[in-house]
């Protein structure tokens, strides 16, 4: 590709420029930006896939030794319900009580200290899962860094290109050296998606009660929304949370029926149902709809149905973290030119 590149560039330059060595000088810092950008791509791919890895592992073996321990517990009532039921007297079955009574405590003295182990070994196993997870936050950080670090370098020459050559090149280019700095854009907003993506839950911030009426007017008020869509909103409840993730949560949702919405007249719909025990919200448009085949497959990161200018295709699986991070479930119901609408609850 970076040869495709250079080559693209080079024919539609002059001899004179073809000749130039500043010219050629940018031409291998784009070439190396990019090799550099494929191999920390491939590094921050493989380290999110190995940590998922790790991460479902170490769960799982805490979920097994949680099951051990109320298993235990549920055994020990029995003891002490034994223990009441008989409700020995002194000199009563003096033989028997003896017997009984030391193999109760051989055993409550057992269990107790299987208990003791796996607590200390589950306490270990939370304490190097958290060890890594802050590993991985730095290490997604420190690559998200060197991966802009091109981008910017990249950004910087073509529009110092287009500024000192901007008599030299026709129009087709400058359409080049547009799609280059287009290209970059979405890279940048690809490597912010995957950061955002990989530090949720890893920093887990005060909950306090969030109003969601404030959150959805400071959203409409910082997005475009089109002259021919229309927004309606229902009253929205106080819900336990951070401002910040639920603001993120609403913000694609939203974001989403805009950018996909099709018609002429276009229709989104905010509302809530309260279900006792959750809340659950809902985002309704009539855009485009998407095929049931792909239901849950827009909720996997890096998935596209459409290769939309300024999407990251991790939109979505953001919006899901954030709501299983509260605890709830999030889907969609939908028909192909008629719209969508997503569901997502959250606990009260």
């Amino acid at each position: 590709m970076n040869s495709l590149l250079k080559r693209q560039i080079r024919k539609y330059l002059s001899e004179e420029l073809k000749n130039n060595e500043e010219l050629t000088t940018f031409l291998n810092a784009v070439d190396l930006s990019y090799n550099n950008f494929d191999e920390q791509s491939k590094m921050i791919q493989r380290a999110m896939s190995i940590s998922s890895d790790e991460l479902f592992t170490a769960n799982r073996k805490l979920q097994n030794e949680a099951d051990e321990q109320k298993e235990v517990i549920e055994k020990l009532k029995s003891v002490i319900d034994t223990l009441k039921f008989y409700n020995l007297k002194e000199d009563e079955q003096a033989e028997v009580v003896e017997l009984t009574g030391s193999n109760l405590v051989d055993f409550i003295d057992n269990k107790t200290k299987e208990i003791i182990k796996m607590n200390k070994q589950r306490q270990s196993m939370l304490n190097e899962l958290a060890h890594q997870n802050q590993e991985l936050s730095d290490y997604a950080h420190m690559v998200s860094h060197d991966l802009k670090s091109p981008l910017r370098s990249i950004d910087t020459l073509t529009a110092w290109l287009a500024q000192d050559y901007q008599e030299t090149f026709d129009d087709s280019g400058k359409k080049t050296l547009n799609l280059i700095r287009s290209n970059v854009e979405k890279m940048d907003t690809l490597i912010s998606g995957i950061l955002e993506y990989s530090t949720i839950g890893k920093n887990q911030t005060e909950v306090y009660d969030v109003d969601l009426n404030i959150i959805i007017e400071d959203i409409l008020n910082s997005v475009e929304v089109p002259e021919h869509i229309t927004i309606k909103k229902s009253s929205l409840p106080t819900v336990k949370g951070d401002k910040y993730r639920l603001q993120q949560l609403f913000q694609n949702l939203i974001g989403n029926a805009i950018k996909y919405n099709d018609k002429a007249k276009g229709i989104i719909e905010i509302g809530v149902e309260d279900c006792n025990t959750h809340w659950q919200f809902y985002i309704k448009d009539n855009g485009k709809g998407i095929e049931e085949t792909y239901f849950d497959k827009i909720f996997k990161t890096f998935e596209k149905l459409e290769n939309t200018p300024g999407s990251s295709g991790i939109g979505l699986s953001i919006v899901k973290k954030i709501v299983e991070l509260y605890n709830g479930k999030i889907w969609v119901e939908s028909k192909i030119t008629e719209g969508s609408t997503f569901f997502f609850t959250i606990k009260k």
